[in-house]
């Protein structure tokens, strides 16, 4: 088999050999469906951009008055104040909304550009992977911390968790489709089809669930 490139900076790996009889999946992927996922990141960005500027600003009211009451405390459960006076709000010293607005933006920007046609380097799509995974872990272990040790949920920081899966899933569909992550040749066929949507929906959905199993009627009481 005749050696082929993804992005035209490194061979793709032999493990590849058996879509052959896929010539398709051997190209990076076609524009419209890069469009339809950067479409996709780009939404669940912005959504994540505008909750991270109101977890700020909630922040700095909370700065200024320790007692400060927010919309969203509405009981025992649902709390952002209990959430963001604990030091998980914290963890490096300022407000986690900030690092939201840094990461947010800056997978924006990518997005954008992946609409418009922009096909970054093997190395930078690398780069943006290792960086987002690292928010992603950040988001999933914050809404950890709120499960299971905090006891209360922030409606907000919950938003921040849902839409860091949707970019990071959108992120990684790109990166496997073409070849930037090393992949079987069925994982590229199933990323190709949507398939992998399905998985996406399913760590939401046990998110909900566990939710509703821990806290029930708790939840509007």
């Amino acid at each position: 088999m005749a050696e082929t490139t993804v992005q035209g900076d490194e061979p793709m790996s032999d493990e590849l050999d058996d879509l052959i009889d896929d010539p398709d999946l051997l190209r990076p992927a076609p524009q419209a469906w890069r469009a339809r996922t950067a479409v996709e990141m780009i939404v669940s960005g912005v959504l994540g951009l505008i909750t991270s500027f109101v977890l700020s600003i909630e922040a700095w009211q909370l700065a200024a008055d320790p007692n400060a009451v927010f919309a969203c405390d509405l009981n025992s459960v649902i709390s952002c104040g209990k959430v963001a006076r604990e030091w998980q709000a914290q963890l490096l010293g300022f407000p986690n909304a900030f690092l939201g607005i840094l990461f947010e933006t800056a997978v924006l920007a990518v997005s954008v550009a992946i609409l418009a046609g922009v096909r970054f380097p093997r190395w930078y799509m690398r780069l943006v992977e290792a960086l987002y995974t690292i928010g992603l872990l950040f988001a999933l272990w914050l809404f950890a911390q709120s499960y299971f040790v905090i006891n209360a949920l922030c409606p907000w920081c919950l938003l921040i968790t849902v839409t860091t899966i949707l970019v990071w899933a959108g992120l990684t569909r790109i990166n496997v489709r073409d070849g930037v992550i090393p992949a079987p040749a069925w994982a590229r066929r199933f990323v190709a089809s949507g398939n992998d949507w399905f998985v996406t929906a399913g760590v939401i959905l046990l998110i909900a669930a566990m939710i509703v199993v821990k806290y029930g009627a708790s939840l509007v009481a």
